[in-house]
């Protein structure tokens, strides 16, 4: 089914993405693709149980003005649910033409850069029939973002609120 293609998705790209990590815990959750904001009651209500289990020190969460549905609900509930915690916001190159102008760049290396395009394009097989997936688009959103934040290669994020400690 492609809801169990999307969550072996989401396991596979959590173990790439912490691989390193001292401690990790991936939590997945099956909700219909498409009608999360018909669900949000019972989205809110997983938010909060998270919530009431963890204290994370940064949550990445989608971008509030993307165009796709569920993923607005995800940002809003994100927002909603974690008020006090630091909240990076990523971007998702797509048909919705729907990017912005992020205010928060990671430099990265070109190793790093040429890792993170490997592995989407290894761990997310159900996107690869969609036209703007495809490793010359992310690598050309990585320049892009570079250029903007005077580095060859970078990620953008948007940050709402951002404290510096």
């Amino acid at each position: 089914s492609a809801l169990g293609q999307r969550s072996t998705e989401a396991q596979r790209g959590a173990a790439r993405f912490l691989r390193d990590a001292a401690k990790s815990r991936v939590v997945l959750h099956a909700f219909r693709d498409g009608f999360f904001p018909t669900e949000w009651a019972q989205i809110k209500e997983t938010f909060e149980g998270l919530r009431a289990e963890s204290e994370p020190d940064l949550i990445f969460t989608h971008f509030r003005e993307d165009r796709h549905q569920d993923h607005r609900v995800l940002s809003d509930l994100t927002w909603n649910t974690f008020r006090d915690h630091q909240i990076l916001e990523y971007e998702i190159p797509k048909w919705d033409g729907d990017l912005g102008r992020p205010n928060v760049y990671v430099p990265l290396s070109p190793a790093i850069a040429r890792r993170k395009v490997v592995g989407l394009m290894a761990v997310f097989a159900s996107q690869r029939s969609k036209r703007w997936f495809s490793e010359e688009t992310f690598r050309a959103l990585l320049r892009l973002r570079g250029i903007e934040c005077g580095v060859d290669w970078a990620e953008g994020f948007y940050g709402r609120k951002v404290v510096v400690a």
